[in-house]
């Protein structure tokens, strides 16, 4: 058995934080996986994992092997990729990163089409709402709903959009329609906390410069289609993406308020690691995404991307 087979065992047990889960993901047994990862350490002669029967962590040796061997992998599969290229077929594994709201929102198909347009490639997407580290954790690329700060990785934006205050017209009906944004102190409001104001609002004053609301209402939640599912419910006024509202709105759930204020909106990014020959299939999600936005991301309440920054 080559020492790749084991270090990608090793990788894959590591990355799915235990044997069984890694086993059900790579469609091998358990005991094969383990078999390959003593293999593994009879060979370097250290111990990469502590083993207890439930679970594990990795000694220091561990670590060290997994960061170096996780590089090392990926340029191997740079290296097939770019053999890969000049055949004309793109195939391999991207590990993806992307927020849930990302995901379960209509904007998400993109990720299905992909797939659909691209077989022999295996879209691995983690769900989280943190900012992986993409060069410690082994992702190849990232989503990322956000203002963009100066950073060492590379992004490619590929929409902006804006933030509205929408309310069921049912509560607006009960409880008034708000005319300026300290209306909303004294309204009941739904608090998305995975959003970088919490419940400090931000808007655009009469005059253009920026004023903050303090609100509070009966859900804090940290997710915006969740958020948007208790404003249509009537429970309260929620500061929302257009590509979460939209469909909202569009079914008249939800309508719109203090629009001549309106929230400083982000963008939606695809960020990677900074190299120097990326990845063709890396290269060609990040433009298949560009493109999708551009004759789609309309549709959904996104404006097309210009241009990129780190």
């Amino acid at each position: 058995m080559d020492t790749l087979t084991r270090m990608r065992a090793f990788i894959d047990v590591v990355e799915a934080e235990g044997f069984s889960a890694a086993a059900r993901k790579r469609g091998r047994s358990k005991a094969l996986l383990s078999k390959y990862v003593r293999e593994l350490e009879d060979e370097l002669g250290a111990l990469l994992l502590n083993r207890t029967t439930r679970q594990f962590s990795l000694t220091e040796a561990g670590q060290t092997y997994f960061t170096r061997a996780s590089e090392i992998l990926r340029e191997v599969d740079s290296l097939a990729d770019a053999v890969r290229e000049t055949s004309g077929d793109i195939g391999g594994r991207i590990k993806l990163s992307a927020p849930r709201s990302f995901a379960d929102a209509p904007i998400g198909r993109s990720l299905v089409d992909f797939a659909k347009a691209h077989p022999n490639i295996v879209l691995d997407i983690r769900l989280d709402d943190r900012f992986v580290d993409l060069v410690e954790e082994g992702f190849d690329l990232a989503i990322r709903i956000t203002r963009l700060e100066s950073s060492s990785l590379i992004a490619r934006k590929l929409a902006s959009f804006s933030i509205h205050i929408c309310a069921a017209p049912g509560l607006i009906e009960r409880v008034g329609r708000p005319t300026r944004p300290q209306d909303l102190a004294e309204l009941p409001c739904i608090v998305d906390t995975n959003a970088r104001h919490l419940g400090n609002w931000p808007f655009r004053s009469e005059g253009g410069e920026p004023v903050s609301v303090s609100v509070s209402g009966p859900i804090e939640v940290n997710s915006p289609l969740a958020t948007a599912c208790a404003a249509a419910e009537g429970l309260g006024f929620a500061a929302l993406p257009d590509f979460v509202a939209a469909p909202e709105i569009a079914a008249r759930r939800l309508e719109t308020v203090l629009g001549e204020w309106l929230l400083p909106g982000a963008g939606i990014y695809a960020v990677y690691p900074h190299r120097r020959h990326l990845p063709v299939k890396v290269r060609a999600l990040v433009d298949f995404l560009a493109q999708w936005f551009k004759e789609n991301g309309a549709a959904h309440g996104c404006k097309l991307g210009e241009g990129a920054g780190a």
